[in-house]
């Protein structure tokens, strides 16, 4: 775990020093991003100090943006007093006006994490509207009393318009929550709270370790009648010995049951392979998908085996076969 640590802290330095007064670069360091388009610019937001930010006119090129939190969210250290302003894995959503981002802060490989909520009513730094506004936090777990991880968050609307936010990182799974119309508050009732995919452990469940059922980074993605339900198996985070990969399943209610192409649920470990590391990328994962001018695409990052195993972002247009399943292929 010490040597994880290590490896880990060498990528965040590596890519949240990244010097904020560079030109567009082709080629950029992230981890856990998220992408939505204003007008005729791309914003990707990404694990990172303060929420890293990236602004492009084609996905191709990107310029660095100032961070959503020069100063840490308020609350921050009442969840993890260690916390240093490093915001892990934000997701992005534009919704009636507003832009809605969802981000964590947690203890590294413990359960004490919250996701919070920041809006915005425009992306452009330029505009006389832009200032970040936080909401504090939408769900906390705690150590001893929950068996999952409130980080990796996503939201998706039902076809009815309800908001629903699924998250989640190893323990018993991934949660699926859903959430009042102010896109904040968590519902409690019976048939507010799921579990939509988990994996088995080797040892008895045990709230305060992760223990190695290793699933997270869920994301939902609406096409054609069907929920699909994309995590990350395995291990990230480990340079050229990451092992991360990306897995789908779907369903045609947001609650589940997801079942992967074999009709294996994703409630017992299953997952159709979407697209794994190969010598070049050792480990990829931690995605997002969108469609953008009828064109769609899975984000994800990647750890660059000719670099060190540097995780850099990769986006790839995503395909699908005849009976309706994602084709993605790392060759650019």
């Amino acid at each position: 775990m010490k040597n994880s640590l290590l490896t880990l802290l060498a990528f965040f330095i590596s890519f949240t020093t990244w010097s904020q007064d560079q030109e567009y670069s082709t080629v950029i360091p992230v981890h856990d991003p998220v992408m939505i388009k204003e007008g005729d610019t791309f914003f990707l937001f990404s694990t990172g100090r303060g929420i890293a930010v990236w602004s492009s006119p084609d996905m191709k090129k990107w310029k660095r943006e100032e961070a959503v939190f020069p100063q840490p969210p308020t609350w921050a250290t009442d969840v993890a007093a260690d916390f240093k302003n490093h915001i892990w894995a934000p997701d992005i959503t534009f919704h009636e006006g507003e832009y809605f981002l969802y981000y964590s802060v947690s203890s590294f490989a413990k359960n004490t994490s919250a996701i919070g909520l920041v809006k915005n009513k425009t992306l452009n730094p330029d505009s006389p509207d832009f200032k970040w506004e936080d909401q504090g936090i939408v769900i906390q777990s705690v150590p001893g009393r929950d068996l999952w991880n409130a980080i990796d968050p996503n939201l998706v609307f039902d076809e009815e318009g309800t908001p629903w936010l699924n998250y989640g990182s190893f323990w018993n799974g991934m949660k699926l929550v859903r959430l009042g119309d102010d896109l904040k508050t968590v519902q409690n009732g019976p048939d507010d709270w799921y579990t939509i995919s988990k994996r088995e452990r080797s040892f008895e469940l045990d709230d305060r370790n992760p223990g190695d059922g290793a699933v997270e980074a869920p994301f939902i993605f609406k096409k054609d009648g069907y929920y699909y339900l994309f995590v990350s198996f395995d291990y990230c985070c480990r340079g050229v010995n990451s092992t991360y990969k990306m897995v789908v399943g779907r369903s045609k209610e947001v609650q589940g049951p997801y079942f992967d192409r074999d009709g294996v649920s994703m409630f017992e470990g299953g997952g159709t392979l979407v697209l794994g590391g190969d010598k070049d990328w050792h480990g990829v994962g931690h995605n997002s998908a969108y469609e953008f001018g009828g064109t769609e695409y899975l984000i994800f990052h990647g750890y660059d085996a000719k670099d060190n195993g540097r995780s850099k972002l990769l986006i790839r247009e995503m395909n699908w076969d005849s009976e309706g399943w994602p084709i993605v292929s790392l060759e650019n």
